[in-house]
């Protein structure tokens, strides 16, 4: 697992040696070869988990407009993604291209659904995959969020040891499943961060604070926070409290150190029927221009030369420091993270 002052020196370096704008996109412009190809194909599958109206729908109207091939969409979570594509497999027709997601690659991989290709790209290679088979698009940065309505801005919570503090006991809620963006994936960030035994000893002790968990997700958990039925949302998206508050909602997030930070990835199909412009749409998604619409969708970009709309949402290993976990690391993790949850806080 990548801590963020590793990953980060890796940015710094990246942006040195890359250079110029007008040299990054040079170096990220798509083969012709790839395009001519991708063009002859006519449309691609895109099997995604990011949000339809938010990102989906921009990403697929400039990619129509610069390549001319057609985007159609499939819209899911990453988990029920695996199971479509898997089970269209077993039925003899291969329909997705291009998936995306923060676990959809290691499910695929284990069923021989992943192709291994990686577009040319200037991005560190941290946010390759160390298989062949995909490359980061966007970080989710998990971190605590509060209604500021409820709690006055200042007086939150700002490490992990205040949120023992008595005061917040029945006040916090977390989404129950087995995910990162849930009551598991903040299990594993105290594990990595503070060690088994320091870890299991403060998980015990949040304990006792009698935190909510919820049947649904970490956007659902902050929904309820700030319709003021909890005061803090543990381990939501910090991207989407910015969004709320752009909407006028009580809505913030924290810079607890240290967070969370999660790749959501896109890769080929196996055996997809439009190779390459699944090819090409995954390139475009991790080029500088599909960098920018991640930013402009109020996303987190990978590029270290696309910052997002407030940089202060991305982990830069000095004011605000990360966990950094791949989603196979992820897949291996998240089993036992709910195993821990259901002995400790259920």
């Amino acid at each position: 697992m990548l801590h963020a002052k590793g990953l980060f020196a890796t940015i710094a370096m990246t942006i040195l040696l890359i250079g110029t704008p007008a040299l990054i996109e040079s170096a990220r412009a798509a083969d012709q070869t790839l395009i001519d190809a991708a063009k002859k194909e006519g449309e691609v599958n895109w099997y995604t988990s990011q949000i339809i109206n938010q990102f989906v729908v921009p990403a697929k109207t400039l990619f129509e407009k610069k390549y001319g091939v057609r985007v159609n969409y499939i819209r899911a979570d990453a988990s029920d993604l695996v199971l479509r594509i898997s089970n269209e497999a077993r039925a003899g027709r291969v329909m997705a291209d291009t998936y995306d997601g923060t676990a959809t690659a290691p499910g695929l991989k284990k069923e021989g659904l992943a192709m291994k290709w990686q577009p040319t790209s200037h991005l560190p290679k941290d946010y390759f995959d160390t298989e062949g088979y995909w490359v980061a698009t966007n970080l989710y940065v998990l971190t605590p969020g509060f209604n500021t309505e409820t709690i006055k801005p200042g007086t939150e919570p700002k490490t992990l040891q205040d949120l023992l503090d008595p005061k917040w006991r029945g006040k916090m809620a977390w989404a129950a499943t087995p995910n990162s963006s849930a009551a598991a994936g903040f299990i594993g960030m105290v594990l990595k961060d503070m060690g088994e035994d320091k870890g299991m000893t403060y998980l015990r002790a949040l304990a006792k604070q009698n935190i909510a968990g919820v049947n649904g997700s970490a956007r659902q958990v902050l929904d309820q926070v700030i319709a003021g039925e909890y005061a803090i949302g543990l381990q939501i998206f910090n991207h989407h409290t910015i969004i709320s508050a752009k909407q006028g909602a009580p809505s913030a997030w924290i810079a607890m150190d240290p967070a969370m930070a999660v790749f959501s990835v896109a890769g080929v199909t196996q055996g997809a029927p439009h190779p390459n412009a699944g090819k090409l749409l995954v390139d475009f998604l991790a080029s500088p221009e599909g960098q920018t619409i991640f930013r402009d969708a109020g996303y987190i970009p990978v590029d270290p030369n696309v910052p997002p709309t407030d940089p202060k949402l991305r982990p830069d290993g000095k004011t605000f420091r990360a966990v950094f976990a791949t989603p196979e690391e992820l897949d291996a993790a998240i089993p036992q993270w709910a195993k821990i949850y259901d002995q400790v806080f259920r």
